[in-house]
């Protein structure tokens, strides 16, 4: 999502240091047992096939707009993607170049249909696709539900169906649909409104014959609405659309490496506590990846790859590609934390322990194996542990434990234990049977 900061009620972390942000989003996580009653959670599962399941795993990719914002054009566009493939990344599952907000002109043209900025991309958006295309890419765009996109440019309402067809003729693969400028008429809530501005986009995209991925963004407009409405607005999503942007922005390229961690923190936070709310094929998205040239430390960095594989939560970089550091390189490249994200079974890791700094996650694998993830939020090194019992594990150790960042493994009789965790780091455990 692309909008502006907007002032929120609720759980804010303006103004504070990132170790704050970090103990205050991890004691406020909610579990998801707590946030959708059993049978809530099951009719949700029966609604959520109205889409097509277009991501039976969470969408990996690239997307400019933590990066670059409005500064998008077909160079930097197509740079990009190019660099996705030659590092390798594109193999490894990062397979959706995103085009955000400000890719159009500011007006509709003579038959009210979209048109690029012709100084951005001069050679039109289908040639994009095509070259996307032809790299063994997917063509992911950006639009809005409301009369304007985020940055004042044309939105889709009043002409869904005329988007989606131009969309599905240029070859998109995956829409990104924000929320900003929606008008609320009389006699109609905020969330009735979104609800139906979505659900025309939805139904849009399924008549324009093309299947396109869908992202909603409506439950962040929702964030601090109560848990209620967001709830509600999450469980809609998730029939109308294949993944939604759960909550507030990720930070952007221009802010500080401690505004940076702490955004981390804060958007790990609310996303963690939506367990309950995901199911396979129906992602929670906590926004984009940041590892890069960011000035996050390699831990940093490496925490948020791992936290949001073990959430099953998309990974979308945003970030300049053509210049990656060897770490950056390597942190979004683990094939071993990549496949925890990828995972067929779909389950978004649950947390099973938490405290002031810290937080442990469990998340369960096709395979019968468990990912375990434990995170120092704080700033001095501390030992992590969870149980057995806990972490969910068959009640029958020896376990065979592998780190799945350094590769190395060790064989645990009972309690999972990393002993000091770097501070800001998370150490991602895959444990299995030892037998």
């Amino acid at each position: 999502m692309s909008h502006p900061s907007v002032p929120r009620i609720g759980r804010t972390f303006a103004g504070i240091t990132a170790v704050a942000a970090g103990s205050a989003a991890l004691l406020a996580l909610t579990g998801p047992a707590s946030a959708v009653p059993d049978t809530a959670r099951a009719a949700g599962a029966k609604r959520a096939a109205t889409y097509p399941n277009l991501a039976p795993t969470p969408p990996m990719g690239w997307n400019n707009w933590s990066y670059y914002r409005c500064d998008i054009n077909e160079k930097v566009l197509l740079d990009n993607a190019r660099a996705l493939v030659r590092t390798g990344l594109a193999d490894k599952g990062y397979d959706t170049v995103t085009v955000d907000d400000c890719w159009m002109a500011k007006k509709r043209g003579p038959d009210g249909e979209l048109v690029p900025d012709p100084e951005k991309f001069p050679h039109g958006m289908a040639y994009i696709g095509r070259k996307l295309h032809k790299m063994g890419l997917k063509f992911g765009i950006y639009e809005d539900v409301g009369t304007l996109t985020c940055g004042k440019y044309p939105g889709s309402l009043g002409h869904f169906q005329q988007d989606a067809d131009l969309f599905a003729r240029w070859k998109v693969d995956y829409l990104k649909a924000d929320g900003c400028n929606v008008p609320v008429p009389p006699g109609s809530t905020k969330e009735e409104t979104f609800h139906d501005l979505y659900r025309q986009q939805s139904r849009a995209l399924e008549a324009s014959g093309r299947d396109i991925t869908f992202s909603v963004s409506a439950p962040a407009y929702f964030q601090f609405a109560g848990d209620r409405v967001w709830h509600k607005v999450i469980r809609w999503s998730a029939e109308l659309g294949n993944l939604w942007r759960s909550g507030r922005d990720i930070a952007l390229e221009t802010d500080s490496p401690a505004k940076k961690w702490s955004s981390i923190v804060t958007n790990f936070g609310y996303n963690a506590g939506l367990a309950g709310l995901q199911r396979p094929g129906r992602w929670n998205d906590p926004d984009f990846l940041l590892a890069g040239g960011t000035g996050l430390t390699r831990d940093e960095m490496q925490s948020q790859m791992s936290l949001w594989a073990v959430m099953a939560a998309p990974l979308i970089s945003s970030t300049d590609l053509s210049d990656l550091s060897p770490a950056a390189r390597e942190v979004l490249g683990n094939k071993r934390v990549i496949a925890v994200d990828q995972d067929p079974l779909g389950v978004q890791g649950e947390v099973v322990r938490k405290g002031d700094g810290f937080a442990v996650l469990s998340k369960p694998l096709a395979n019968g194996d468990r990912v375990i993830a434990l995170f120092n939020s704080g700033d001095t090194p501390r030992t992590l542990s969870t149980t057995a019992e806990a972490a969910g594990l068959p009640d029958a150790g020896p376990y065979l434990v592998r780190d799945l960042v350094t590769g190395r493994a060790h064989h645990s009789g009972g309690d999972i234990v990393a002993k000091d965790v770097p501070p800001h780091a998370t150490v991602l455990y895959r444990v299995s049977a030892a037998y």
